[in-house]
């Protein structure tokens, strides 16, 4: 039976400028990743809720998009000071509802969502008109709202990706309805208590709680509802777009990811075995950009694997409230499961598990959802664990000869988000990154962000991008005025 965390929090819905109740008056349990215990309940909204939601997000979009960008960048630094004061609060809370590390919760996530709402609201603040001239006219290109935008975000980052849609998003003049994952929506919570605090015209940003059935469903298809930014798996992704279709909405689709790191043999060791095993379990392998396909050229094979292997088990996995924990619990019961599938499919298919298991924890953990970080060899490079997300703690390790071979095996999938190369010769770095059909390659590093670059993948793994500029074009639409001389 689950335990109880004896602080639980009772959710509401945040509509107009009011946290209500939802019209069912149901909620579902929140469960600790790490304890199984329950830490809160979540409103289980329906299409009534989500109707009034959007009826407030329309209502108040003139005020709202009436505004200079200079006064709409004012209330995103706003936000931004609030949620810097409650930092420790949403690492606190990140963790306990992700089970990730309460580090790298403050390191990412509360970090990212104070710098994403300061980010975009320098940037709108400089935002400025274009002009192009012509001999006998002149064309002003200005941006205008898209109108009511649904955002939905996932279970893995969850403050984090939602201040970076919620940001550029009204920032640009639209009005919002968020739809959080029901598994992490502690700090989704705790944002619209912080824009509520800072007096946000109501209207302006709405939350919506619920199951994607129930509420994302009834949001991303409303007839009132004119652009939807999802970030999540591609195969609820591809449900997104079909209903968003329908009424030729405004898209953006983050979806999945099967990156692959590619070592060359002539690459700094030292630095990039530690690059590859951050790349590999960063946030225990739940993000779409972490690099789980290991590609190693021969020379370097046996050397590489040795020294992977033992900085992955050097890693601490536990208590993600324990300041030294690198690895903490997966999301939940039904996630674990899907990872302990894969890793059987793994053997199924000949592979070799050089390290893996289950950690050995104290009692309070016993209903958590642990397993140990997974390395897996001698799979082929067409195995379903070669090529299918698997989004936990698991990566496979392949060998190859040459770049034309590290090439064919890193496009050798369905999917197409990120991938790293480590090597001296930054020249074929690069000519292989080009090669690569992706949307991101980093090269000697792994998710050095640079807001202002744009995000987002190819084929199965998304449509469209976000980041700097991008997400102000997302989030608008241009209009051309000519104006002709006398």
């Amino acid at each position: 039976m689950k335990a109880v965390w004896r602080d639980r929090l009772k959710l509401q819905n945040y509509i107009s400028g009011l946290f209500i109740e939802p019209d069912s008056r149901e909620w579902m349990d929140d469960y600790s990743p790490a304890t199984g215990e329950i830490i809160g309940q979540v409103p289980k909204s329906q299409k009534s809720d989500v109707d009034r939601a959007v009826k407030a997000a329309k209502d108040a979009l003139p005020y709202w998009s009436s505004l200079t960008n200079i006064e709409r960048a004012d209330w995103l630094d706003k936000i931004a000071d609030n949620l810097e004061s409650k930092y420790e609060d949403i690492a606190h809370l990140e963790s306990k509802d992700t089970g990730k590390p309460i580090s790298l919760a403050r390191e990412v996530d509360a970090h990212r969502s104070v710098k994403n709402f300061r980010f975009f609201g320098e940037m709108i603040r400089n935002l400025e008109e274009e002009s192009f001239g012509m001999e006998d006219a002149n064309n002003r290109v200005i941006y205008k709202p898209v109108g009511v935008g649904a955002l939905i975000t996932p279970w893995n980052l969850p403050l984090y990706l939602l201040s970076w849609k919620v940001a550029p998003a009204i920032g640009m003049g639209n009005t919002v309805i968020c739809k959080p994952s029901e598994l992490t929506p502690l700090t989704a919570d705790l944002l619209m208590k912080s824009v509520d605090e800072v007096g946000l015209p109501k209207g302006v940003i709405n939350l919506i709680h619920g199951d994607g059935m129930g509420a994302g469903a009834p949001l991303v298809s409303h007839e009132d509802v004119d652009l939807v930014s999802f970030t999540g798996g591609t195969s609820t992704g591809a449900n997104v777009a079909q209903s968003a279709a329908v009424s030729f909405k405004k898209l953006s689709l983050e979806l999945g990811g099967k990156n692959a790191s590619i070592i060359f043999d002539d690459c700094d060791l030292e630095k990039t075995v530690p690059g590859v095993v951050r790349s590999g379990f960063l946030n225990q392998g739940q993000v779409c950009l972490c690099g789980s396909r290991i590609l190693v050229q021969e020379n370097v094979y046996d050397k590489f694997v040795d020294r992977f292997v033992n900085e992955v088990e050097n890693m601490k996995i536990g208590d993600p409230s324990n300041e030294d924990t690198k690895l903490g619990a997966l999301i939940s019961p039904e996630h674990l499961s899907k990872v302990e599938e894969y890793i059987q499919i793994a053997k199924d298919e000949g592979g070799t598990i050089l390290t893996g298991g289950y950690p050995c924890l104290p009692k309070e953990f016993e209903n958590g959802n642990w397993i140990a970080p997974t390395v897996i060899a001698d799979l082929d490079v067409s195995s379903r664990c070669s090529i299918e997300e698997i989004f936990g703690p698991v990566v496979t390790i392949h060998k190859f000869v040459n770049e034309e071979e590290a090439i064919k095996i890193a496009n050798n999938t369905r999917y197409g988000l990120a991938g790293s190369i480590w090597t001296t010769d930054l020249e074929k770095g690069n000519r292989v990154a080009e090669s690569i059909h992706t949307g991101m390659i980093w090269i000697n590093t792994w998710l050095h962000r640079d807001l202002r670059v744009p995000f987002g993948g190819v084929k199965d793994s998304g449509v469209g991008r976000e980041g700097g500029r991008w997400s102000l074009g997302f989030f608008s639409e241009t209009m051309n005025i000519c104006t002709k001389y006398d």
